[in-house]
């Protein structure tokens, strides 16, 4: 199911998406927080990532060479660490210590607990800076190795988005990948609104970037754009994917930005997915 191990079935992908939904609303119930709205919306971008594009190793995952992925959209990092554990980079039973004091996986990420990770994040608008500055320093030193980074539709209110935007295109960085989880809701209310309806794929290409938007809930369009990768020469490239929460009452809904499951939504969900979480599979 890797680069490494060789192409995945793209009919395997929305199972795996599931199966990460489940482990994130598990989580967010065990660990009383979970930024539910912002973590199931962006699972199958993370899938679709990590299962069909990016090159990493999980019995070397801080390899020369490698790719990087930094999750901008710190807060949603429930399903970064579900996907970690799917790919083998993370055993699967560490997930029970989701939001834990003290543990490996706080629901924020950070490197000093997870050292894989190649980022701290939780302050919106900075993984792309960083992930542009990391690509340029490589290039410096003849290295190889892309860069994906996943951020929110409502983090690109951040003015500091487009200081990256402006020198990852200054600097023809057509090994970075921005990938935008646009699900259409911020904190206190609905990105478009807030955000005065202008397209953001539209931005990025008045940012000197070259910029897709997809359907972000078709894992085959998905994949197809990240094979498209760098869309144009010499210019980062920019997926816009409409995605949703992938559960039902909680697709559009603004109060699951922060609103913890109780046990009859964890049921609710976890039935309408039909997937059990990862932590709590019998072949652990």
């Amino acid at each position: 199911m890797t680069r490494y191990g060789g192409r995945p079935d793209l009919r395997e992908l929305p199972r795996l998406e599931r199966e990460v939904r489940a482990t994130c609303v598990q989580m967010a119930y065990d660990g009383k927080e979970g930024h539910l709205s912002s973590s199931l919306s962006q699972a199958g971008l993370l899938v679709a990532l990590y299962h069909a594009w990016l090159r990493i190793d999980p019995a070397r995952p801080k390899a020369a060479g490698r790719d990087r992925f930094f999750l901008s959209k710190g807060h949603a990092c429930a399903s970064l660490y579900a996907v970690l554990a799917q790919r083998g980079l993370l055993p699967r039973q560490a997930l029970r210590e989701y939001n834990r004091a003290g543990g490996a996986l706080p629901s924020h990420p950070c490197l000093h607990a997870l050292p894989l990770l190649e980022i701290s994040s939780g302050s919106l608008g900075q993984s792309l800076g960083v992930a542009a500055g990391v690509l340029y320093g490589l290039r410096l030193k003849g290295e190889a190795g892309r860069a994906a980074v996943l951020l929110g539709d409502g983090e690109c209110n951040e003015g500091s988005v487009w200081e990256a935007a402006m020198f990852a295109a200054a600097h023809g960085l057509d090994r970075l990948l921005a990938v935008v989880d646009y699900n259409g809701l911020q904190a206190v209310g609905r990105s478009d609104e807030l955000m005065g309806h202008t397209r953001l794929e539209e931005k990025f290409r008045a940012f000197g970037w070259a910029a897709r938007e997809v359907d972000g809930t078709d894992l085959r369009e998905v994949v197809a754009a990240l094979d498209a990768v760098p869309f144009a020469p010499g210019r980062p490239s920019a997926i816009v994917a409409r995605t949703r929460a992938g559960v039902s009452f909680m697709d559009g809904n603004v109060l699951w930005h922060y609103r913890r499951p109780s046990a009859e939504d964890l049921a609710a969900a976890l039935a309408e997915l039909g997937e059990r979480p990862l932590h709590l599979r019998d072949d652990l």
